[in-house]
């Protein structure tokens, strides 16, 4: 045990510093854990005592005071120890911790900081020091427990945010499947046709969409619309376009007109872009464009007449296994009013298809950055010749991939094959 002596300057500030803070005084001596009492009691604080570092250790296990001064030499468990067990409790709060010594030594002190020792006062001890070494461990509690409570305030603010993003989250789920029922039939067969449609969004809901619509007898519309930018607002978008070009409510399809006797006949394509153009500029509130590709198809003789709004070429695959890309390009819609689009025909044979794929497909990039592009998808499409329907879809999905390194694609990714048998 070593004796403590305290020196007191007479202009030692008495005044109330440790207003609602607590103070744990840990020495075996009865006589110095006094002194120590009516000093800090003085300043304020709740003090409380422990004669040894076992009963220290147990009353702070029970309630930690915010500053602990604690004798190093000590019988049974001193300072050191219990300067190491007092950190090892569980608490939220930090205890700001002094050790009492009349050791001075660079590699004694070190020992103490390296045990979680926080400062040190060196016997004897000067009060006006003491005070000092109290208000700078307050200062750094005060800041700690300013930081304990922005974390918190962090932390409610990151589970607010997690249970937002988890509903939205799921409602975005629940818009995906409403979004894929656009598409009822992926895969359908007609006497001498085989159609087969592909619409992959990269996120949750996407601004692309394919479909088809029975037009007059042994004719079938086709469209593949990729809507500008990502996400909710441009999948509401296809959700609107889906109506204009509906498969179920004929009424209400822009694409065809009504006869006298109750049937329906397509209306030619580059007219329907046009009236689709101005529906856009004049009726929709929106910031969003979009490419098309419209077609009317006989069933019969495999003419197709198509108009194209800024959607990539469509790819014509003959019998023989040569693919040509042709089209007219034009102004995407909903730019520019008063647009006129232009039509142009292509005839299938027996055996031959054609391919209307979003632009998703040939700027799909490699980890290296280069596009998938046009001549990529040729050489795919000489290789996979052989591949019919879906499981042409498989191989090209499972192609874009080996290319991309991913299958998180940046974009959507959507498609028609029309496989006339003739």
């Amino acid at each position: 045990m070593t004796a403590l002596t305290l020196m007191r300057d007479d202009n030692c500030v008495s005044d109330p510093i440790g207003a609602g803070r607590s103070i744990l005084v840990v020495d075996d001596s009865k006589l110095q854990r006094k002194i120590l009492t009516s000093l800090v009691n003085r300043w304020g604080f709740e003090v409380r005592e422990a004669e040894s570092g076992e009963q220290a250790l147990e009353m702070c296990k029970a309630d930690q005071p915010d500053i602990v001064l604690s004798d190093w030499m000590m019988p049974g468990m001193n300072g050191l120890e219990f300067c190491q067990s007092f950190r090892n409790l569980a608490h939220d709060d930090y205890g700001y911790f002094i050790l009492l010594t009349s050791k001075s030594e660079k590699d004694e002190v070190t020992e103490g900081l390296r045990s979680g020792a926080d400062d040190f006062l060196t016997k004897p001890i000067n009060a006006d020091e003491l005070r000092a070494r109290i208000l700078a461990g307050e200062r750094i509690l005060d800041m700690q427990r300013e930081l304990t409570q922005k974390n918190r305030v962090i932390s409610d603010t990151l589970d607010e945010l997690q249970r937002v993003y988890d509903s939205l989250d799921s409602d975005l789920m629940e818009a995906k499947k409403l979004q894929e029922s656009l598409v009822r039939e992926r895969q359908k067969s007609f006497d001498n046709a085989e159609l087969s449609l592909l619409l992959r969004s990269s996120g949750r809901v996407g601004g692309d969409l394919v479909g088809f619509y029975p037009a007059a007898e042994d004719h079938l519309g086709l469209f593949a619309i990729d809507v500008s930018g990502h996400g909710i607002s441009s999948a509401l978008m296809t959700a609107r376009l889906a109506g204009y070009l509906s498969s179920s409510a004929l009424d209400q399809n822009v694409a065809l007109e009504r006869l006298a006797d109750g049937s329906y006949r397509s209306l030619p394509p580059s007219k329907v872009i046009e009236v689709l153009n101005d529906l856009v500029l004049d009726e929709m509130e929106t910031e969003h464009y979009f490419t098309l590709l419209l077609a009317d198809v006989n069933l019969t003789n495999g003419k197709m007449v198509m108009a194209q709004a800024g959607h990539p070429h469509p790819a014509i695959q003959r019998a023989d296994g040569s693919v040509e890309q042709n089209g007219t390009g034009g102004f995407p819609v909903g730019l520019v009013s008063g647009v006129t689009f232009e039509q142009f025909e292509i005839q299938l044979h027996k055996g031959d298809r054609i391919l209307i794929l979003s632009d998703g497909v040939t700027e799909c990039p490699n980890p290296e950055g280069d596009m998938f592009e046009e001549d990529g998808l040729e050489k795919l499409m000489q290789e996979l010749s052989h591949v019919k329907g879906p499981a042409f879809f498989d191989s090209l999905i499972w192609n874009l991939t080996s290319f991309a390194g991913s299958d998180d694609f940046p974009d959507d990714v959507s498609g028609i094959l029309f496989e006339f048998d003739g």
